[in-house]
Parts: structure tokens; C-alpha cells; sequence
């Protein structure tokens, strides 16, 4: 099964026995919100063999960035939130040495408070995530083919490896915490602006689990947090309106394009074409109120596969977008609409060496992959139909099918050395999703 579907029937599970279970309580609420913040995260061994060789440890903080959901039936909480956790970076030896994660994690919670525009819930959170440890030379190479004439710059180690796609996300994590809000009304708008604060641990549970290359990187993924942020919300006490509701949804679809210019570049260059078109998988979190659409989406797409005998390669490409849009016709439970969105993308190109030895060995070499990146804006117009199925007799929450079809635009060069990748970026798409809305 894949993890679209597991991760499907995982929240359509969630939702659905919340709300079933809530089903004689009539206060509402759902949030779309964003926070960054802070954690700590001491990578005991590999510090220890930094110091046995006379040098200075890793930074113990990460930053986090996130964006999150959530939905309330008077005390029971519920929602999923999406967080990338970047480590500061050490200087050694002309190398830039560091390390990031990622993780996707569904929260249950219970609320304190139930109608106030201040809200205390404590909850927990059970996901997967993905964690990166590299040692990359601080300049980036200037031309393509000098970088795949020679791609051994440094070492990128990788568990759960999302640069291969979504799908790849893995391992048990889990955090515990408190999560705090206050609403402020928005003059004319039934949504109020939320500020979030967030505190608490966040923890791998099964020791080992995050272990490369013979050294364990456990603490990677845990330590205390603390968050900051802001968010729309939908308050109970304007839930009554038929059309104000924010709904969460997990897409997945096809991508028409493909990289045909840089796979004649690799062959040139004695190595393997990648194969296909890329596949995404993501999140969008759609709001509505009276039929004038917002939101988020952010998805994942990727390729990978040989490059040689001793090689792997892949090709990704991160999408976020903001949109905003408008429902043209709400008939029953059938809906059709439009969106225009404006974000963020990037491409990433990884040239790995498929056995590299164990610390301290490979602290010692060093030199086994090559990483190129590049990042700028994109922009897209979206039409899309879905049709909602009600999961209670109230009508409290819907379970929600979607299609959507629209097109890509690189609103800059994403360049790989110098081979300009904006017409691979450039390309129409089709998604289909499965999600809830309250």
C-alpha cells in the first residue's frame, strides 16, 4: 500500500472518529496556521569524534519552520502539521558540515478552554520524518559538466530519504506539548487572526532508529521546542455559516514534464538518463468563505534512480505555494472553482556513491557525492471540482474528493550550473486528492 493511501486512511480515520464521537456537541473550529522556532539537538557522538581530533563541535540548535492544521470539536482536537528543522552550519576545512530534518506528524489533543478568543489545548503528536547529514565544499561548482566530470565534493548521508520522493518518509517520531492561541477579529471577515505559541519534546522513541553510517543521530529529532506564529481561523461562533470552513487535503498526481535537456547532459557525461516524469505528493489546506477561496499548498516532486554501477542519483523539486481563488458553483455537494497561486519552488540534484564506509572513515575521505541546488518563485492557475460526502448524520464534517488541473510557471532560471532548468519547471499538472472539511 502507499504511503498516499496510508496516510489517507490515516486521517480520514482520525477526523472520522473524532467527529463520531463529538457528534451531540455543536462548537467548531479549524485553523491554518505557520510558526517558526527553536529546538535543541546536541549530536553527542559525532561531537565526541570531533573532539577526539582537536576540533569544535556542532551547534546544539536547530531552527524549525512549520505549517500546520487543526480542527476542534469543543474539547477534542485534532490536525496535522509539516515541520523542516534546519541545523547552523560549521565551518572546516573550505567544507560546510551540517545537517536537516523534516516531519509530518497527526496531533490529538484536548482543549481546555472551549468559547473564549483564547484557547490552552495539550496534545500529541505521532508522524514519520527524514533527516540529512552532509560535508559539502562552501563554493558550488559554476558549470555542469565540470561537476559531473568529477561529482565527488564531499558526503551526503540520508535516512528516509524525501529527495526520492514523499513516499520515502519513515521511522516512528512523536512530540508532546501545549499549544496556545488568542484570536483577534478581522473588521468585515468571519475568519479572526490566531497568534500560536508552542511549547514542548519532541522525541524518537526506538532507540536506533536514526543511526548513518555507524553513528547514531537519535538527537537529530528530539529536544524541547519552543514556536511562535500566527494563522486564520474560523471561531465557533461564526461556524454556523454554511460556506466558512478550512479543510485539509492530501493530493497527489502527475506532472507533464520531464527533463529531457538534462538527461542529454548526463549521457554526454557517461551516466544514466533518469527515467518517467515526476509524481508529487503534498498537502493542501483550502479555506472558504462565501465561495471566495485561500490556502496553502505544498507538495514534493521527485525522480531518482541509477546513474552507474556505483552511483544513484535524484532530482527534486520542492513546491509552496499561497493562493487564493473563487468557488464558481456550489451545487449540493458538488463544487467547482478556480485558484491562482504564487510560491516558492527549488531543484536539488544529488550524484551519490552508493557504499560509503562507516565513521570516522568517512569523516577521513570525505569525498563520495556531488548536491547542486537552486531556487526562485513560481506561479500557477488552477481550475478544480470535488465533491463532498457527509461522514456524519449532523453534517458536522465532509469527506471531500477532488480533481485539479492547472499549470506551472518558473518565474525564474533554476539553473544547475549553468543549464537553465525553467522549461523542466514549467509544465501543466494533475492532481487528485482525498481530505476533510469540517
Amino acid at each position: 500500500m502507499s504511503l498516499f493511501f496510508r496516510i489517507s486512511i490515516a486521517i480520514v480515520f482520525f477526523f472520522g472518529s473524532g467527529y463520531a464521537f463529538s457528534q451531540q456537541l455543536l462548537s467548531k473550529r479549524t485553523t491554518l496556521y505557520t510558526v517558526v522556532g527553536t529546538s535543541g539537538a546536541k549530536l553527542n557522538q559525532f561531537d565526541q569524534m570531533l573532539e577526539d581530533r582537536g576540533l569544535t563541535g556542532l551547534r546544539n540548535r536547530y531552527r524549525t519552520l512549520g505549517l500546520g492544521y487543526q480542527s476542534r470539536i469543543n474539547d477534542f482536537v485534532i490536525g496535522l502539521e509539516l515541520y523542516h528543522n534546519r541545523g547552523a552550519n560549521s565551518d572546516l576545512d573550505g567544507f560546510k558540515l551540517g545537517y536537516r530534518t523534516s516531519r509530518v506528524l497527526l496531533n490529538v489533543g484536548y482543549a481546555f478552554t472551549e468559547e473564549s478568543k483564547f484557547q490552552l489545548i495539550h496534545y500529541m503528536s505521532l508522524g514519520m520524518g527524514y533527516l540529512n547529514f552532509q560535508m559539502l565544499p562552501s563554493e558550488r561548482p559554476s558549470s555542469l559538466e565540470e561537476f559531473l566530470a568529477d561529482p565527488k565534493q564531499g558526503f551526503i548521508i540520508r535516512e528516509n530519504d524525501i529527495q526520492k520522493g514523499s513516499k520515502y518518509y519513515g521511522n516512528f517520531l512523536t512530540e508532546i506539548g501545549f499549544h496556545m492561541t488568542y484570536d483577534f477579529d478581522l473588521p468585515g471577515r468571519r475568519e479572526a487572526l490566531s497568534i500560536i505559541a508552542k511549547a514542548g519534546y519532541a522525541f524518537s522513541p526506538f532507540e536506533g532508529k536514526w543511526e548513518l553510517n555507524g553513528m547514531s543521530f537519535d538527537n537529530a529529532q528530539s529536544g524541547a521546542f519552543l514556536r511562535l506564529g500566527a494563522g486564520i481561523s474560523i471561531p465557533d461562533r461564526n461556524f454556523f455559516y454554511k460556506d466558512a470552513s478550512i479543510g485539509l487535503h492530501l493530493i497527489s498526481g502527475v506532472h507533464f514534464t520531464s527533463p529531457d535537456t538534462f538527461n542529454e547532459v548526463l549521457e554526454e557525461a557517461g551516466y544514466d538518463p533518469l527515467e518517467g516524469r515526476p509524481s508529487n505528493l503534498g498537502i493542501k489546506i483550502k479555506g472558504e468563505s462565501e465561495r471566495m477561496l485561500y490556502g496553502v499548498d505544498v507538495y514534493n516532486l521527485a525522480m531518482n534512480g541509477s546513474a552507474s554501477e556505483t552511483q544513484s542519483q535524484s532530482l527534486n523539486s520542492l513546491r509552496v505555494y499561497g493562493n487564493l481563488g473563487y468557488k464558481v458553483i456550489q451545487y449540493k455537494n458538488f463544487g467547482f472553482g478556480a485558484l491562482a497561486g504564487l510560491g516558492f519552488g527549488n531543484i536539488r540534484y544529488t550524484l551519490a556513491q552508493r557504499n560509503k564506509p562507516d565513521f570516522p572513515e568517512l569523516f577521513e575521505q570525505r569525498k563520495f557525492d556531488g548536491y547542486l541546488r537552486n531556487s526562485g518563485l513560481m506561479g500557477k492557475p488552477e481550475v478544480f471540482l470535488e465533491y463532498g460526502i457527509p461522514m456524519t448524520k449532523r453534517k458536522l464534517v465532509d469527506l471531500v474528493f477532488t480533481a485539479s488541473a492547472g499549470y506551472e510557471l518558473a518565474l525564474a532560471n533554476y539553473r544547475l550550473g549553468e543549464l537553465d532548468m525553467a522549461s523542466y519547471m514549467s509544465a501543466p499538472y494533475l492532481t487528485f486528492g482525498i481530505g476533510v472539511r469540517p
